[in-house]
C-alpha cells in the first residue's frame, strides 16, 4: 500500500523536517500550509529532489471548508491518506492571563484544538475501516506546556495543548478497533522559527541553561519520533506519548 502523508503547519520547523524525513521514507507528502507561499515552495522542491510525490496546499485548518478542499487534493493527486501529523499551531506574545484578549484566546483554541479535531474528522473518513478505509495513524504534535502549564507566560497556550493531550487519549480509544493508532508528540524547547510568533525568536537559546540535557532540541529529532510513531514499527502503540524536552 502506498503511503499518503498530510502534515500541517509544513512550511517551517518541525512540520518541514517531518516532511523530508517522510520523502526519506517512501511516503507521498502533502505540505499544509496556511500563508507563507515562498516557504512552503522550498519545502516542496526540497521534497521532491529527495524522489517523493509531494504537493503543497494551502489552507487553514481552522476551518472546516477548507480543510475539506485540502483532504480533495490529496484524494485526487496523491491518493487516500494514510498518515496525518496535525503539527500546524501558533501561540501569542508572553503575557498573563488577565492581560489577555478574547481574541487572543479564541484565535489560539481554534487554531490549536479546532484544527487537529477537524483534520483527524476527515481523516478518519478515510482511514476508518468503519468508513471502508484500510486503516492509518495519526500524530499530534503537543507540547511540554501541557505538563508544565507555562505560568506568566502563555497559559493558553500550555491549555490548548492540555486539550489536544485529551483529545489523543479519547479518539485513539474511540478508534482503535477501526485500524488507525492515535499517538502524540510533546516537544520542549525545540531550536525553531515558531518562537518568533511569541516575540522572542532567541527564547531556545536564552533558556538552555535550565534544561536538563543543556542544550535545545532540534526538529529532526521530533521529526524522527512523529515518523517512528506513524509506521508499523510503532504498531502496538495508540493512546501514547513521546516527551521530547530535553529532561523538563
Amino acid at each position: 500500500m502506498q503511503h499518503v502523508i498530510v502534515i500541517t503547519g509544513a512550511s517551517r520547523g518541525i512540520g518541514a523536517a517531518t516532511a523530508r524525513l517522510a520523502a526519506r521514507q517512501g511516503y507521498r507528502v502533502c505540505i499544509n500550509y496556511h500563508a507563507d507561499d515562498q516557504a512552503a515552495e522550498r519545502v516542496l522542491a526540497e521534497v521532491r529532489e529527495l524522489g517523493a510525490e509531494a504537493i503543497a496546499v494551502r489552507a487553514d485548518v481552522s476551518v472546516e471548508d477548507e480543510v475539506i478542499q485540502l483532504f480533495h487534493r490529496v484524494d485526487s493527486e496523491l491518493g487516500r491518506v494514510t498518515a496525518l501529523v496535525n503539527n500546524a499551531g501558533t501561540i501569542g506574545h508572553s503575557s498573563r492571563l488577565e492581560d489577555m484578549s478574547e481574541f487572543r484566546l479564541l484565535k489560539l483554541m481554534k487554531t490549536n484544538v479546532v484544527g487537529p479535531m477537524l483534520c483527524a474528522k476527515h481523516a478518519l473518513q478515510r482511514m476508518s475501516t468503519r468508513h471502508g478505509g484500510l486503516g492509518g495513524s495519526i500524530v499530534n504534535v503537543s507540547s511540554v506546556a501541557a505538563r508544565l502549564g507555562s505560568p506568566n507566560e502563555y497559559v493558553d497556550y500550555a491549555a490548548s495543548k492540555g486539550a489536544l493531550d485529551t483529545f489523543t487519549v479519547g479518539l485513539a480509544k474511540e478508534v482503535a478497533g477501526e485500524g488507525v493508532r492515535v499517538n502524540a508528540v510533546r516537544p520542549g524547547y525545540i531550536h525553531t522559527d515558531f518562537h518568533a510568533l511569541s516575540g522572542d525568536p532567541d527564547r531556545v537559546s536564552t533558556l538552555e541553561s535550565s534544561i536538563p540535557m543543556g542544550r535545545g532540541g532540534q526538529a529532526e529529532e521530533v521529526a524522527e519520533a512523529i515518523i517512528w510513531l506513524l509506521s508499523d514499527k510503532a504498531s502496538y502503540s495508540t493512546g501514547s506519548f513521546i516527551d521530547l524536552g530535553g529532561g523538563r
